[in-house]
């Protein structure tokens, strides 16, 4: 899906951290989008302020997992935000 802003196109994709926590596996949502510099920005909407960057998408799924590791230290799957779900809103602008 593309989001069209003063001329600039970025892309918002969801992908997941899978992690083992214990003896089970935590999934988490990622949101992804590529800004004008076609660097990746990713977030992690499970965690307040969970966000990462990369030049690939590997790499800022890399580092992402590593704010999200620092995220779970310092709260517990208890008090985790829902991640609810995705959408999308459609607006019109001028065009000159």
């Amino acid at each position: 899906m593309f989001l069209l802003i003063s001329e600039k196109v970025f892309t918002f994709v969801f992908y997941g951290i899978y992690m083992s926590k214990g003896s089970g596996s935590l999934h988490l949502p990622v949101l992804v989008e590529l800004d004008e510099d076609g660097v990746f920005i990713v977030s992690c909407p499970t965690f307040k302020g969970c966000h990462s960057y990369g030049k690939t998408i590997d790499e800022a799924m890399n580092n992402l997992k590593e704010v999200v590791e620092m995220c779970m230290e310092e709260e517990s799957t208890i008090s985790f935000n829902r991640f609810v779900g995705f959408r999308e809103m459609e607006f019109f602008t001028k065009v000159a």
